[in-house]
C-alpha cells in the first residue's frame, strides 16, 4: 500500500558562508552540487535525500533480503530516507540584511532539525573568504551562527505585535495558543511554545509588556525546543582541528559536537560507488580489495583519509551525526509496516518494503494513521511480526518494530 499521510523528516544544514555545508549536503545525498572556495556559492537551496542507518530486521529473521521501496539496503544495514534543504551561507549581521540576508533562513521554516556545520579548522573568515587555518574562531562562529537563527526567529515573532498585543488582551485569549497561531509558518508544535514562554519567564505576561530583550530570550528557547541541532565541526582532518574540537566542547557542554570530514566521506562514496573500495557509510573503515587497480595519486588520497580521519575519530563522522540528530535528538524510531507478519511482505510479496521514521511516543494507530487515513479510521488492532501478539491502539512500540495493521476499512 502507498504512503498516503506519511513524510521523512526534513534536515537543513546552516552555517557560515563557505564552510563546507555543499560539500556535506553532496557527502550526505551524493547530488551534485556546486562546490568551491570561495563565498555565497549556494544561493538557491539544494534540496535532496540523506540516509539513517539502522540494523534491518531481516537479519533478525533469518531473511535472505528485503526490498526497499525507498532507501537501500546493504551487508544488512538498512539506509531510510531523511529529506535536506542546503541553503545559502550566513555572515554576520545577516538578520540585519548583509550578505543575502535571512534568505537562508527564510528557505527552512519547514525544518525539523538543523545541522550546524562549522569550519573547525579556523580557515574562513566571517564573511566566508579563505584565510589560513587557525586565523578563524570556530568557537565564536557557533555563537555568531545561533544568534543570527535566534534573531531570524526574534523577527519572525515580533512582527506586527502591537496589533497582536491589542487582541490578544481584548479578547483574553491564551498567550501561548496565540502565538502559536501566529507563527505557523514556522512549523513548530504549540508544546514547543509553551517550552520556550515558560524557560523565557514569560508566560504569565502581558504582550503589550514584550521589549525587545524578551523577544530575543523567547526566541532563544523556541530554537531549542523547535529548531535543535547538532554542531558538525567540519574539517576535522586539519591538524589545528582537534584542538579546536576540544575548545568547543569546553566552551558548549551542553551541545552535541561531531568531528566530521565531509570531503573525505565523499570521497569514500565515490571510491565504493566506483568499485575501487569497499566502504558502507558510517563504517570505521574501509577495505581495498584490489589495490593493484589504483593508482599513486588514489592510494595517497586513501592513505590520507585513513591516517587524518579514519584512525584518528573513527569514521568520517557524517553518518554519525545525521544518526544522531534523527535518533536522538529528534527522537525518531523505525516501524516497518507489512501486511503479511509471517512473510515480512507487503500484498505484492516486497519484503519489509517500508521504513517510517516516527516520534518515539507514536502507537500502533498513529502509524496506521500515516500508511492511509482509512487504516487509522478503521483501525482495529496490530500484530507484532516477532512476538506475534495483538498490539492495542495505544500499544508502545519499540524502535524497528515490524507490525500488521488490522483494520475495517
Amino acid at each position: 500500500m502507498k504512503l498516503v499521510n506519511y513524510s521523512p523528516p526534513l534536515v537543513g544544514i546552516v552555517g557560515k558562508t563557505n564552510v563546507g555545508k555543499s560539500t556535506l549536503f553532496s557527502a550526505i545525498s551524493m547530488a551534485s552540487v556546486e562546490i568551491s572556495n570561495r563565498p555565497f556559492t549556494t544561493i538557491e537551496p539544494n534540496k535532496g535525500v540523506g540516509y539513517v542507518r539502522v540494523q534491518c530486521p531481516h537479519v533478525d529473521f533469518s531473511l535472505p533480503k528485503c526490498d526497499p521501496r525507498s532507501g537501500y539496503c546493504v551487508k544488512g544495514n538498512r539506509f531510510i530516507p531523511v529529506d535536506l534543504i542546503d541553503v545559502a551561507g550566513l555572515i554576520p549581521g545577516a538578520h540585519l540584511g548583509k550578505g543575502l540576508g535571512n534568505k537562508f533562513m527564510d528557505d527552512l521554516r519547514k525544518a525539523d532539525a538543523f545541522l550546524l556545520v562549522i569550519d573547525a579548522s579556523g580557515s574562513t573568515d566571517e564573511n566566508g573568504n579563505p584565510v589560513p587555518p587557525g586565523t578563524s574562531d570556530p568557537v565564536k562562529e557557533v555563537r555568531d551562527i545561533l544568534y543570527e537563527i535566534d534573531m531570524w526567529i526574534a523577527r519572525i515573532v515580533s512582527s506586527d505585535w502591537q496589533k497582536f498585543s491589542v487582541s490578544v488582551e481584548t479578547a483574553r485569549k491564551d498567550i501561548s495558543e496565540a502565538i502559536f497561531e501566529k507563527i505557523s509558518g514556522l512549523s513548530v508544535k504549540r508544546g514547543a511554545v509553551v517550552e520556550a514562554l515558560e524557560r523565557s519567564g514569560l508566560f504569565n505576561t502581558r504582550p503589550s509588556s514584550w521589549r525587545q530583550e524578551d523577544f530575543y530570550r523567547f526566541a532563544k528557547e523556541l530554537r531549542k525546543a523547535a529548531k535543535p541541532h547538532v554542531i558538525v565541526a567540519n574539517k576535522a582532518d586539519l591538524p589545528i582541528s582537534r584542538e579546536n574540537i576540544e575548545r568547543l566542547r569546553k566552551e558548549f557542554p551542553e551541545e552535541k559536537i561531531f568531528p566530521v570530514s565531509a570531503e573525505a566521506e565523499l570521497a569514500l562514496k565515490k571510491a565504493a560507488k566506483a568499485g575501487i573500495i569497499e566502504y558502507v557509510p558510517g563504517d570505521p573503515g574501509f577495505s581495498i580489495p584490489e589495490p593493484s587497480r589504483l593508482n599513486r595519486q588514489q592510494m595517497s588520497a586513501l592513505k590520507y583519509i585513513n591516517e587524518r580521519v579514519i584512525a584518528t575519530y573513527g569514521g568520517t563522522g557524517v553518518q554519525q551525526a545525521l544518526n544522531f540528530l534523527i535518533f536522538e535528538v529528534l527522537r525518531k524510531i523505525v516501524i516497518f509496516p507489512v501486511e503479511d507478519p509471517t512473510k515480512l511482505t507487503d500484498k505484492d510479496g516486497r519484503i519489509l518494503p517500508d521504513a517510517l521514521l516516527v516520534d518515539r511516543d507514536s502507537n500502533p494507530k498513529v502509524v496506521a494513521g500515516l500508511v492511509h487515513s482509512d487504516l487509522e479510521k478503521g483501525f482495529l488492532y496490530a500484530i507484532d511480526a516477532r512476538t506475534k501478539q495483538r498490539l492495542g491502539a495505544d500499544s508502545k512500540l519499540s524502535d524497528r518494530a515490524v507490525i500488521k495493521i488490522v483494520s475495517s476499512i
